[in-house]
C-alpha cells in the first residue's frame, strides 16, 4: 500500500509537469497556440519570442514552479522509512516525473517544451545555491551572445561542476542527476545546436515584444 502511495505521487508530479502554462496563456489571453509559431515549443522561451515579456514572464514563473512543487511533494508523505539520501532520491524521482510531464504533457497531445525552466525549479528545490549559480551563468552567457539556447546549454553544463564545487558530501543520486541535467539539455536543444553551428540561430529579444511570425 505504501509503495502504491509513492506511485500516486509520481503521477501527481507528472501531472504538475504537464500543466500547459504556455498554451493556456497563449490561447486564453492571445487566442493563439504558441506551438504554431516561432520554434514550435510550448515553453517560456518561445512564449517570450512569440508573445513578449507580458506572456513570457508568467509562463517562466509557472514552469519553474512546476519543478519546485514537484520535489516538495514529499511534504505530504510519511518519510520515517527513508534515510536522508532516500528522501533526496524520492525528491529527484518526483522532479524527473515533472520534467517528463513538461516534455510530454498528457493534456496537450504530448507536445511540450524543453524542460529547462522546470529543471531550474527542481534545482531550486534540491540545491538552491547551485541553482542560483547556474542562473548567473545563464544570464552572463545570454547577455554576451543573446542566444537563449546557448545560455541554457552552458548553464546546464556548469551544473555538475557547481555541484562538485559547492557540495562537501555529495550523494551518488545527486551526482547522477547533475549529469542528467546537461544530457537532457543537449538532447532537447539538438536543433538549436545545429542552427548555432550553421550560424542560423535567432538571437533573442527578451525585453521587446515581437510580432507573431509563423
Amino acid at each position: 500500500m505504501i509503495e502504491l502511495e509513492y506511485i500516486y505521487f509520481i503521477l501527481i508530479a507528472y501531472l504538475l509537469g504537464s500543466f500547459p502554462s504556455a498554451i493556456l496563456i497563449g490561447k486564453i489571453f492571445y487566442k493563439i497556440d504558441v506551438r504554431e509559431f516561432g520554434s514550435g515549443n510550448a515553453g517560456a522561451t518561445n512564449t517570450f519570442r512569440v508573445l513578449g515579456k507580458k506572456a513570457g514572464l508568467p509562463v517562466l514563473f509557472l514552469d519553474v514552479l512546476k519543478g519546485f512543487l514537484s520535489v516538495n511533494l514529499i511534504a505530504f508523505l510519511d518519510l520515517i522509512p527513508f534515510s536522508i539520501d532516500g528522501i533526496f532520491e524520492l525528491q529527484l524521482t518526483f522532479g524527473i516525473a515533472a520534467v517528463i510531464g513538461h516534455l510530454f504533457p498528457v493534456f496537450t497531445g504530448f507536445r511540450g517544451g524543453k524542460g529547462i525552466a522546470t529543471l531550474l525549479g527542481i534545482l531550486i528545490g534540491i540545491h538552491p545555491t547551485a541553482a542560483i549559480c547556474s542562473s548567473l551563468v545563464f544570464i552572463i552567457i545570454f547577455l554576451i551572445f543573446k542566444f537563449v539556447s546557448l545560455a541554457s546549454i552552458i548553464a546546464s553544463l556548469s551544473f555538475p561542476i557547481l555541484i562538485y564545487l559547492l557540495s562537501d558530501s555529495t550523494p551518488n543520486s545527486l551526482i547522477i542527476f547533475s549529469i542528467f541535467v546537461p544530457v537532457l539539455s543537449l538532447i532537447t536543444h539538438q536543433k538549436n545546436i545545429e542552427r548555432l553551428v550553421r550560424g542560423e540561430e535567432t538571437k533573442a529579444k527578451i525585453l521587446k515584444k515581437k510580432k507573431n511570425d509563423k
